[in-house]
């Protein structure tokens, strides 16, 4: 029997996105209409949002926790969370957490590193950009990073924070993404992480000019693959 994914979430469009790639990509593996027990919990987007405002991260640790220990005691098996910016309080998480957890950044660096990639931009909210989340996953698989510029960063939070949570997808916002893609490229890079969970939702392989990183997807598959496989 596959074993049972627990849903940390964060914002309702990020986590649906993991949600339904799971139990779409669940029949290529377990066969038609069928895919793991999957379970989520989110507490109100609101009260992550109030904590990293503050820079709160035992606040956000401590939400995390809320949801792992009703995941657990419905039977999860192990847990993940489609929201790269909470990833920031994952040390304050994983030794009290009664589940083990597939960390989001260390799939995406890992798929980076399988595709030979060597030089790798973030996008994502301030709060992702600023930290050291794909900055310790992507140099421990020995690869280079590069970050937005300031203003850059600055307007792609306003587009995750005002637009993308609320599925508000401009074609304006979808320009910038590409815009800030492209320079980017021109910086060195040669693919780019979509170090959002509602990222995806505007910007693939298609649109951009750099090979893509949907963090979203990786995870979820990489969910689908512990879940059916137990590896």
């Amino acid at each position: 029997m596959p074993q049972h994914i627990g849903i940390v979430g964060c914002s309702s469009e990020g986590a649906a996105l993991c949600y339904r790639t799971i139990c779409e990509e669940g029949s290529q593996m377990l066969g038609s209409y069928a895919h793991p027990e999957v379970s989520l919990h989110t507490p109100s987007f609101a009260s992550y949002v109030d904590c990293l405002e503050r820079d709160d991260l035992q606040g956000v640790a401590d939400l995390m926790l809320q949801s792992a220990t009703k995941l657990a005691a419905i039977g999860a098996d192990f847990l993940i969370c489609p929201d790269n910016t909470l990833h920031q309080a994952f040390d304050l998480v994983k030794p009290r957490s009664p589940l083990p957890w597939i960390h989001i950044a260390e799939v995406a660096a890992a798929e980076a590193k399988r595709r030979r990639y060597r030089k790798v931009g973030i996008l994502g909210t301030i709060w992702l950009v600023k930290s050291s989340v794909y900055v310790d996953a992507l140099t421990a698989q020995g690869l280079e990073i590069m970050r937005p510029e300031n203003e850059e960063r600055d307007h792609i939070n306003h587009i995750i924070m005002n637009e993308l949570v609320h599925g508000d997808f401009k074609p304006a916002s979808v320009g910038y993404f590409q815009q800030v893609i492209k320079r980017l490229k021109e910086r060195g890079c040669d693919s780019v992480v979509l170090g959002c969970t509602e990222i995806p939702l505007i910007i693939n392989d298609q649109n951009s000019v750099l090979p893509t990183l949907d963090s979203t997807r990786l995870l979820a598959r990489a969910a689908l693959t512990r879940a059916v496989y137990q590896v």
